[in-house]
């Protein structure tokens, strides 16, 4: 099959092009880098000419509420109506679990107005929601940090590593659309706050995490449950914490 890849270039885009290359499909990584510009539709039409899926995996660059809303909004919209006239047959959208549960949050906001637009286009599609990937987990920190400690909320999570992320994506890119979403998830459920303790001891940083109910996600706040997929409903990677973090330099 030919499959274009949306966002082909980045983290989990360049892991499912090496699958799915690998598998012997014809892929087209597709991202600005390439000649391909889903803000502006420039290349869109002539990279999707024989295309029988489509994966889109792209982010924005800004995610400042307005600017990530309208990256969303924009890059589906041209590359839906590209698809249509292509007459793509699968469209792959990796979206995030609990997106609509976590209103506070500007990109959730903005992930499901993707989904909206998937699902109203006219082409078949799969969308894939998944966890938060372990490769955020700096980034959790970071969001959480005040003065010399990180401030955290002790809600669940189920983080998901990006390689089994990228293997998901890439078996629904070859599997019939489900006109449907499904949740991937990691295999073990731990707390936020425990979770950065975890990578913060696993690296040798001595900062304190503080388990604060009142502090938030990204600016959000998380109900216990938000970001944990449904239970006995998910398809769990394989890759833990521990096989993660000693794996992740040689990845």
């Amino acid at each position: 099959m030919k499959i274009v890849i949306i966002g082909g270039t980045g983290l989990i885009g360049s892991n499912v092009a090496k699958r799915l290359r690998a598998d012997g499909h014809d892929v087209f990584a597709a991202s600005p880098s390439t000649g391909v510009d889903t803000i502006t539709g420039a290349g869109l039409d002539d990279a999707l000419k024989g295309a029988d899926v489509v994966v889109d995996v792209a982010n924005g660059p800004n995610f400042e509420d307005n600017a990530i809303m309208e990256f969303f909004r924009t890059s589906t919209g041209n590359v839906m109506a590209a698809e249509k006239k292509a007459g793509v047959g699968h469209h792959v959208a990796l979206s995030i679990v609990g997106a609509d549960l976590i209103t506070d949050s500007g990109y959730m906001r903005a992930k499901v107005a993707q989904e909206e637009l998937v699902k109203a286009a006219g082409v078949p599609y799969t969308i894939v929601r998944a966890t938060q990937f372990f490769e955020f987990t700096s980034a959790i920190a970071h969001g959480g940090t005040r003065g010399e400690a990180i401030h955290l909320p002790p809600a669940m999570m189920q983080p998901i590593a990006a390689a089994d992320v990228s293997a998901a994506v890439a078996a629904a890119a070859e599997a019939d659309p489900v006109n449907g979403t499904y949740d991937i998830a990691g295999p073990e459920k731990i707390t936020q706050d425990d979770l950065v303790r975890r990578l913060l001891a696993a690296e040798g940083d001595d900062r304190q995490v503080i388990t604060d109910p009142e502090a938030t996600y990204f600016g959000a706040a998380v109900a216990n449950t938000s970001l944990l997929a449904p239970a006995g409903e998910a398809h769990l990677g394989k890759t833990d914490f521990a096989t993660w973090f000693a794996g992740r330099d040689a990845a």
